[in-house]
C-alpha cells in the first residue's frame, strides 16, 4: 500500500496458542516475556528514552485450542493488573509466585505434587464415571485463575487492543445440523442433514455489540460474561476420555453470529434464546487455528494475500506459540492387522479435521513473512551422556504422557515456564525481524527505525527487531534455566517417584471398574475380589509402566536395559 493511503502506522500482531495440555506451562512463559518486552518498549516510549523505535505493535487478538485457548482466556484477565513477570525462579522451586497469574496458573496449580488430584475418586462417589482422571482439580483452577484484583484495576497496555478479541476452539460434539437441499421426485420432503462439530467461544473485551457481530462481550471489572469464559476455557481443555467434557451456554443470536461458521449458520440458525452445547478438547478438530487468527488480522488491516506475504508491504502477521509441532511422518507402516488399523484410521480422522487446504499455500512458504512460530528448542545432555539439540515435545520436561507428564512433577513445569521465556527472548531478538531492505521501504519500519542507531537492535543475518530487546546481548553461553533437584537444568525422576503413586492408581482403577459395571450388591463383591485380584493389579502395572517408559523416553527417567524389558511386558 502507497505510503500516502496508510493511515493505520500501527504493526499487528495476532498471537495463535496451540493445545499443550500440562506444557501450557511452556505458552505461560512465552507470554511472560513477550508482555515483558512490550511493557519496557512502552514505557521507554512513554518516557521519551533515547534511541528507541517510534512504531507501534498492537496485538488486536489472543486465540488458541486447549491449554492454548485456556491461556488466551487467562492473559486476557491478567491485562487488567499489572503485570509482574517472572524474571527468574524461586530460590525453592516449591515455592508459589502468586503475583504472576501465568506462573501460578501453570506452575504452580493448586499444590506441588498435582497427580494425586488426577487419581483421586472423589468424582466417583456421587455420580457415573465421567472420565479416566479426576477433573475437578480444573474447576478450581479456573476459579481461581479468571479474576482480576479490583483493588488494583489498570488501564489496558497501549500495545493490546481496547476491544481484544479472544477465542477458543470448541470440538462439538452434538453439532450444528444443516441441510444440503436436493431436487427429488414425487413428495419426498426429506432433506440431506449433516453436522459441522468444529464451534468456537468468541469474546470481546469492552464490547457491547455481541450479537451483531459475533463476539461476546467480556468484562473481567464488571463480572460481564466472566463465567461464560471460565466454561469455555475448561470445554477446550476437556481432553477426549482423559478428562470430564464440559457443557458451555451461550446465546443462540451470538452463536449464529460467528463470523466462521456464516455459511451453515446463515442458512440453519439455532433455533431458542440459548445455546447450550457438549463439548470435548477444542484442538481434536482444530489444534492450531492460525488461520482464524488471520481472518482476524485481515479483517482489520484489509491486507490481501500478496500484501501480508511481502515484508516491504505487510502490517500484520501471526505468531504461533506450539509446544507440540508436527514432526516430519515416520515410514508408513502397511501392517493390516485389525488393532494397527484401527489406530491409523483414528489417526487419519484426526488429521483431517485439523487440515487446512485453504491456508496451505501460505503455510508452505517458508519466506512468508505474515506468519512466525515460537516451538521448544534447546541443548541437553542424553542418558548415553551425548549432548544435542532437540526441540518439540523433546524439549519440553511436561511432554510425556502426550503432554500429561507436567501434572507429575512441579520441576518439570518450572523448566517449561522458563524455557518458554528464553525460546522467547531468543526469538524475538534474532528471528522475529525484518531485513535492513523493509526497513528502508516498509513505511512502518522505516518511520520507526528513523533516525535511531539500529545497530542495538540488529538480529541473525542483519535484521532487525520487529520489538525491540533493550538488555544487553546475553554472553555465549547464556541459559537462564534453573538447577533441579539432580544438580543439571534438565530435571530428571528416579522410579521410587513413580511406585510412589502405585497406590493411587490402584485405588482409580479399582474406582473405574466397579462404577463401570452397574451390578447388584452381592454380584459386586464377587467382582471386587476378581478385580482387586487379577484385573486390577494388572491394569495398575501397565499404568505405571507406560508412565515410566514414557518418561524414558524423554530422558527424564534413566532405566536400565533389563527394566526396559520389564515394563515393556508389563506394558503389553
Amino acid at each position: 500500500m502507497p505510503e500516502e493511503q496508510l493511515q493505520d502506522k500501527n504493526f499487528y500482531i495476532g498471537i495463535c496458542m496451540a493445545g499443550a495440555v500440562s506444557a501450557g506451562a511452556y505458552t505461560a512463559g512465552v507470554m511472560d516475556y513477550l508482555l515483558e518486552a512490550l511493557t519496557e518498549w512502552e514505557k521507554r516510549k512513554k518516557e521519551g528514552a533515547p534511541n528507541t523505535p517510534k512504531h507501534n505493535v498492537v496485538i488486536p487478538t489472543l486465540g488458541g485450542a486447549s491449554a492454548g485457548g485456556m491461556t488466551a482466556i487467562i492473559t486476557a484477565c491478567a491485562l487488567n493488573n499489572p503485570i509482574s513477570p517472572i524474571t527468574e525462579p524461586p530460590k525453592n522451586l516449591a515455592d508459589e509466585k502468586k503475583e504472576n497469574k501465568l506462573y501460578h496458573t501453570w506452575v504452580d496449580q493448586l499444590q506441588k505434587e498435582m497427580f494425586p488430584l488426577l487419581l483421586d475418586t472423589n468424582d466417583m462417589e456421587k455420580e457415573s464415571i465421567v472420565s479416566l482422571l479426576n477433573s475437578s482439580f480444573i474447576d478450581k483452577l479456573a476459579d481461581a485463575s479468571l479474576q482480576v484484583d479490583k483493588k488494583s484495576l489498570t488501564p489496558l497496555p497501549s500495545f493490546i487492543s481496547p476491544n481484544l478479541k479472544i477465542f477458543a476452539t470448541l470440538t462439538n460434539l452434538e453439532g450444528f445440523s444443516y441441510n444440503v437441499a436436493f431436487k427429488t421426485f414425487g413428495n419426498n420432503s426429506d432433506k440431506y442433514y449433516m453436522a459441522i462439530h468444529n464451534d468456537y467461544a468468541c469474546f470481546k473485551m469492552n464490547s457491547n455489540t455481541e450479537v451483531e457481530d459475533g463476539w461476546m462481550d467480556l468484562d473481567f471489572r464488571n463480572d460481564i460474561n466472566v463465567d461464560v469464559a471460565k466454561q469455555a476455557a475448561m470445554a477446550t481443555g476437556a481432553f477426549p476420555v482423559g478428562l470430564k467434557t464440559r457443557r458451555l451456554k451461550r446465546k443462540s443470536a451470538h452463536v449464529n453470529k460467528i463470523i466462521w461458521d456464516n455459511d451453515t449458520r446463515g442458512i440453519n440458525p439455532v433455533s431458542g434464546e440459548d445455546c447450550d452445547t457438549l463439548n470435548v478438547d477444542g484442538g481434536v478438530i482444530n489444534n492450531e487455528p492460525f488461520d482464524k487468527v488471520r481472518d482476524i488480522l485481515t479483517e482489520i488491516t484489509g491486507e490481501k494475500k500478496d500484501d501480508y506475504q511481502n515484508e516491504k508491504t505487510f502490517r500484520s502477521t501471526v505468531l504461533m506459540v506450539d509446544p507440540f509441532p508436527s514432526k516430519r511422518p515416520k515410514k508408513f507402516d502397511y501392517d493390516q492387522k485389525l488393532f494397527h488399523v484401527i489406530g491409523l484410521t483414528l489417526n487419519a480422522m484426526l488429521e483431517q479435521m485439523r487440515a487446512k487446504p485453504e491456508q496451505l499455500s501460505s503455510a508452505l512458504d517458508t519466506k512468508c513473512p505474515g506468519q512466525f512460530l515460537i516451538a521448544p528448542t534447546r541443548r541437553r545432555r542424553n542418558f548415553d551422556g551425548v549432548e544435542q539439540d532437540v526441540g518439540g515435545d523433546q524439549a519440553i520436561a511436561c511432554g510425556s504422557l502426550s503432554g500429561f507428564g507436567g501434572f507429575i512433577e512441579k520441576e518439570f513445569r518450572v523448566h517449561d515456564y522458563f524455557l518458554g521465556r528464553f525460546n522467547c527472548e531468543m526469538f524475538l531478538r534474532n528471528y522475529f525481524t525484518v531485513s535492513a531492505a523493509a526497513v528502508e521501504t516498509n513505511p512502518i519500519f522505516r518511520e520507526g527505525y528513523n533516525d535511531i542507531d539500529k545497530e542495538q537492535f540488529k538480529g541473525e543475518n542483519g535484521t532487525y527487531q520487529i520489538i525491540p530487546i533493550f538488555t544487553p546481548n546475553p554472553e555465549p553461553g547464556y541459559f537462564p534455566i534453573p538447577t533441579f533437584k539432580n544438580g543439571t537444568n534438565w530435571p530428571i525422576l528416579n522410579e521410587e517417584k513413580i511406585e510412589g503413586f502405585r497406590k493411587d492408581i490402584k485405588k482409580r482403577v479399582q474406582a473405574l471398574i466397579m462404577n463401570a459395571l452397574k451390578l447388584k450388591w452381592y454380584n459386586k463383591i464377587f467382582v471386587w475380589i476378581g478385580a482387586k485380584v487379577v484385573l486390577n493389579r494388572t491394569l495398575t502395572n501397565a499404568a505405571i509402566s507406560t508412565i515410566k517408559k514414557s518418561l524414558h523416553n524423554h530422558q527424564l527417567m534413566p532405566l536400565n536395559k533389563e527394566k526396559i524389558k520389564e515394563i515393556n511386558e508389563e506394558g503389553n
